[in-house]
């Protein structure tokens, strides 16, 4: 490796990113780099930033003042190096690079020039870039879990979402690539597929001239992986040959996460959704009826700017209505660059926040009952992580995505990243406890 400096990574934000951050590592592991996950050891620090809301930014930022303090060579990565590239590099003088959205791909030779003196803003205007099953990737979730990207960017703008503006217009891969990427991670042992895009019902459209997640779905639903989980699906691009492609590959779930946003056409007009308002409700029962087993998420905005009593009350009845096995709710942020954040009628900050808490609280009985609905069945569970005081395990069911929703809390034994049978035998409000199902015997006669 001669005299190549060591690289650590801050990783920040969603699994979009987290798939960046994996090919950056890659990227660096097979051009001879040593990286090292203690960042006191390396000569470098990588930030893969998030940008997404107000907090988000605030966490890397407080990431990047604490690495400064350090006096740690910097090198900011990701959406916030899209979003305040001139910025960082005049307000931040640790920083000796940064690299776009678009750009990670080039991580090598940005930390060579960096090496020769050079100060480096590697940042593509409009992100273009995707990477496929050729780029390296050095995996960083849980053995038996994986992330496949199946489109970057996004064709949509909705008012309050500063996505496009950072990760620029949808761009998907080829099937053919997704499914080599899909078998190279079956190789390696991987159990669960989690595909994910800004909206992965629209996969294809720009590539194809239509959506293609049917034809996708099924091609991956021959690859050797147990589990194959949507991320982004928008409830009207579920057409019939999208849920006749779920009925039918038994390793495709039920598990839809519908990103609605709100409920209210009003609401949803000013969101620039308004083709959602009409169709919500219809959908979702039609989604119900031809997938019985299906797993309902979703997440919602209260306090988008001019939302009042009468669109949160809409918004309550109507998660009542449809009681959805998860909900996320997060009260609206303002971002500059968005149409949202010149909206007048803001909502106050103690408002959104009381709604948030109502909300949520209406939620939780429903997803308590869901959960009870689990106790007494026998349910595949992906061991993913292991207490050693106390020696229990814990793990996911289908029923649950990763980092978002619940945890199956195991007694008895099984090897970490694999699938067992587990007898569910009690619920709480967002996780499962059960005991693993022995295997039969072989009986001798």
């Amino acid at each position: 490796m001669g005299n190549k400096p060591t690289i650590a990574i801050s990783h920040l934000g969603c699994e979009k990113n987290r798939i960046d951050t994996e090919h950056i590592l890659g990227l660096l592991v097979q051009a001879g780099y040593p990286v090292d996950s203690n960042e006191d050891l390396a000569d470098y620090v990588i930030v893969n930033t998030c940008s997404f809301i107000e907090a988000a930014r605030t966490e890397s930022v407080r990431t990047l003042v604490e690495l400064a303090e350090a006096n740690k060579k910097i090198v900011i990565a990701g959406c916030m190096a899209q979003h305040f590239q001139e910025k960082l590099l005049a307000e931040l003088p640790e920083a000796v690079a940064v690299v776009g959205t678009g750009d990670y791909q080039n991580i090598v030779e940005v930390i060579e020039r960096v090496e020769a003196g050079e100060r480096v803003k590697a940042v593509s205007a409009e992100p273009t870039y995707i990477a496929d099953e050729t780029t390296p990737r050095y995996r960083t979730t849980s053995e038996g879990v994986a992330y496949l990207r199946v489109a970057e960017g996004c064709n949509y703008r909705c008012a309050f979402c500063i996505i496009p503006y950072l990760r620029g217009n949808q761009r998907s891969r080829r099937i053919e690539s997704i499914v080599a990427e899909a078998e190279q991670l079956a190789s390696q042992g991987v159990q669960e597929l989690i595909l994910i895009s800004q909206i992965t019902t629209n996969y294809g459209v720009d590539l194809y001239g239509e959506p293609k997640l049917a034809e996708l779905l099924r091609a991956l639903g021959k690859v050797d992986i147990p589990w194959i989980r949507m991320h982004y699906a928008y409830p009207t691009g579920l057409t019939e040959p999208v849920m006749a492609a779920i009925q039918e590959m038994p390793n495709v779930l039920p598990y839809l996460d519908l990103p609605l946003q709100h409920s209210h056409p009003e609401v949803l007009r000013a969101m620039n959704r308004p083709w959602q308002g009409r169709v919500n409700d219809q959908i979702i029962d039609h989604i119900k009826a031809a997938l019985p087993n299906a797993v309902l998420r979703t997440t919602f905005i209260v306090g988008f700017p001019g939302e009042t009593e009468q669109h949160f009350n809409h918004l309550l009845q109507f998660v009542q209505h449809h009681e959805f096995d998860h909900v996320g709710v997060f009260t609206f942020s303002p971002e500059e660059g968005t149409p949202a954040y010149n909206l007048p009628n803001r909502v106050p900050q103690a408002v959104m926040e009381e709604r948030r808490q109502t909300l949520m609280a209406v939620q939780q009985p429903i997803t308590l009952k869901k959960n009870q609905g689990e106790v007494g069945k026998i349910v595949d569970v992906l061991i993913e992580q292991e207490n050693p005081s106390t020696g229990k395990q814990i793990g996911r069911s289908a029923r649950f995505a990763p980092e978002v929703d619940g945890l199956v809390y195991v007694q008895g034994e099984a090897p970490l990243g694999t699938i067992v049978e587990v007898e569910i035998t009690d619920a709480g409000i967002y996780d499962l406890y059960g005991s693993v199902v022995p295997s039969p015997l072989l009986v001798v006669g």
